[in-house]
């Protein structure tokens, strides 16, 4: 395998401008994009829980809560990369996120009862679409618009010198 460098990369993006784009790397990467597959996949068991007309899903606890969320405030390379190893046996990277959450749900009384409405009633484009669209909102929001406040104050300043 070849080593990333500037010349192997596979764009200039993760070449010469590499540190010019550094702070977008965490929303636009492989990581990211898994990152966010996972908050959807939990928001989705997360509102199928609080869905009063299904039955079959009891509403979750706070505490069942608060460790749904952390499973989305806690996520690391670690977790992706034990994503991606099961993406190696299914051939399918959202699939590999319904097995990973099932495995680490299943610690958990309440939702080791619902393991089998993890992606109910959902396709793999649903969970990439959101996904998607998260990646550039909040990195329009975390990077992009306050970069663009800066440049703006900067040109003002200019305009009135």
């Amino acid at each position: 395998m070849t080593t990333l460098t500037k010349l192997t990369a596979l764009s200039p993006l993760d070449g010469r401008y590499y540190g010019k784009v550094d702070a977008l790397r965490k929303y636009f990467s492989e990581f990211g994009l898994i990152r966010f597959r996972v908050l959807i996949e939990i928001e989705w068991l997360k509102a199928l829980s609080a869905h009063n007309d299904i039955k079959e899903i009891s509403p979750f606890s706070a505490q069942t809560i608060a460790q749904l969320d952390a499973f989305n405030t806690n996520f690391s390379e670690e977790d992706a990369h034990a994503i991606k190893l099961i993406e190696r046996t299914t051939n399918h990277d959202v699939k590999a996120v319904e097995y990973w959450l099932r495995e680490k749900l299943s610690a958990n009384p309440e939702t080791a009862k619902v393991l089998e409405f993890i992606h109910f009633a959902c396709t793999s484009e649903d969970i990439n679409n959101l996904s998607h669209a998260l990646m550039l909102k909040t990195a329009r929001e975390a990077v992009m618009l306050p970069t663009l406040n800066v440049l703006i104050s900067r040109l003002k300043n200019i305009a009135h010198q």
